[in-house]
């Protein structure tokens, strides 16, 4: 959630900036340097909600997550231990690290995520020339 939040405050600080500096821009004798200035500025608001928008879905959707529930198989929330890594299936965030431990936060949609899903433990999976045993899900 951390890392959501981060990415909410970065994009709301942009939006901010971005809009201070559009309402900032003063009509020059250029012309159209004004206009084109204010359209930047408005295009980078977009971007950035865009962006806020992502952010705030992802951490509704991290927020769903039953920690307590036990998984019998791979699926959305399941803190999977395989022999090589550690994937927690959530949200894409990348690589994170936890009390010490390295552990990939991947989406069901991801390559990886699609490879895992529904198998149990005990299950290897081949992904791109590599086998993947699944140890334990949480």
């Amino acid at each position: 959630m951390a890392i959501i939040d981060e990415r909410i405050e970065r994009a709301q600080l942009a939006i901010a900036s971005a809009k201070e500096s559009r309402d900032g821009e003063t009509k020059s004798s250029v012309g159209d340097k004004y206009e084109t200035g204010r359209t930047l500025m408005q295009q980078e608001v977009e971007k950035n909600r865009v962006q806020l928008n992502q952010a705030e879905r992802l951490k509704t959707e991290l927020g769903n997550i039953n920690l307590r529930k036990k998984h019998s198989c791979v699926e959305f929330g399941s803190l999977v231990n395989c022999k090589q890594n550690t994937y927690f299936i959530s949200a894409a965030l990348g690589q994170i690290e936890v009390d010490g431990r390295t552990c990939f936060c991947i989406s069901l949609a991801s390559p990886v995520g699609q490879a895992l899903r529904h198998k149990k433990v005990g299950d290897t999976v081949n992904f791109r020339g590599k086998s993947i045993t699944i140890l334990t899900i949480e």
